[in-house]
């Protein structure tokens, strides 16, 4: 197999996970009495696959987030711009690890 069949296939799952946590957020946020918690579990894992998402795509080609525009209600741009560099240099550090641990073919 070669790593690009791989990388598509982590794409396809991270999207996937990705439109069903849409669902279950539209779900969660979307009727006439909105439970608290279970609207932040959504959004947690919403957030979660996103960015799950996001780095399957950098680490196939390279590009930025195609979140980078979404803003976070609530947050500074300076606290914002400085985790987004903490969740990139994390997503970094694990796909090199992970790079490390792949077998290499004879």
């Amino acid at each position: 197999m070669r790593k690009n069949d791989a990388m598509s296939k982590k794409i396809d799952a991270t999207l996937k996970d990705l439109i069903k946590a849409l669902r279950k957020h539209a779900e969660a946020v979307g009727g006439s009495r909105v439970s608290l918690k279970k609207s932040q579990r959504a959004g947690a894992k919403l957030q979660a696959t996103a960015s799950a998402y996001a780095a399957a795509v950098h680490a196939k080609t390279g590009l930025d987030s195609p979140f980078n525009d979404v803003v976070s209600p609530g947050l500074e741009n300076v606290t914002l711009n400085s985790l987004l560099a903490e969740r990139d240099a994390l997503a970094k550090n694990k796909a090199s690890a992970d790079s490390k641990k792949a077998p290499t073919a004879l």
